[in-house]
């Protein structure tokens, strides 16, 4: 896959008092962009569940780039950074464009799978690890090896 790009709309609750997205917004739709595309390729909330398996955050980072305002188009890419062979470990990175063309942030996860009844991190089936497979990867796509 080359690509896997959402659009959002920004709403009034998102603004800050200076009438731009409010920081934690950003986060937000890196995470949204993320769910719809476990889900979109069957890693939905259901099957984890019966499964026993979720994926964690570590870390969340975003930098800003410019502001955005009522009005502004937003899209949101998704691309895998960095991954473990197993796809136990991950690291995705999401942009986050307004009215198509300028960089407004970039959002960026480091992430694995946690076994939900354990409460410990684990290797993810197979069918989540087929699901990283699939995840347009970034041009500097590197393996993490330890």
């Amino acid at each position: 896959m080359n690509a896997f790009i959402k659009a959002v709309e920004v709403r009034w609750a998102d603004l800050d008092p200076n009438f731009h997205l409010r920081h934690s917004v950003y986060y937000d739709y890196g995470a949204y962009c993320r769910v719809c595309f476990l889900e979109q390729h069957g890693l939905t909330s259901l099957f984890m569940a019966k499964n026993h398996i979720g994926p964690i955050l570590f870390r969340e980072e975003a930098v800003f780039r410019r502001e955005v305002r009522l009005g502004d188009k937003i899209t949101i890419d998704l691309k895998l950074l960095r991954a473990r062979a197993d796809h136990a470990r991950w690291t995705i990175q999401h942009n986050i464009y307004r009215n198509e063309d300028t960089l407004a942030a970039v959002v960026t996860v480091e992430g694995a799978w946690i076994d939900t009844i354990q409460r410990k991190l684990t290797i993810p089936i197979e069918s989540a690890s087929a699901v990283f497979e699939k995840m347009p990867k970034a041009e500097k796509f590197e393996w993490i090896t330890k």
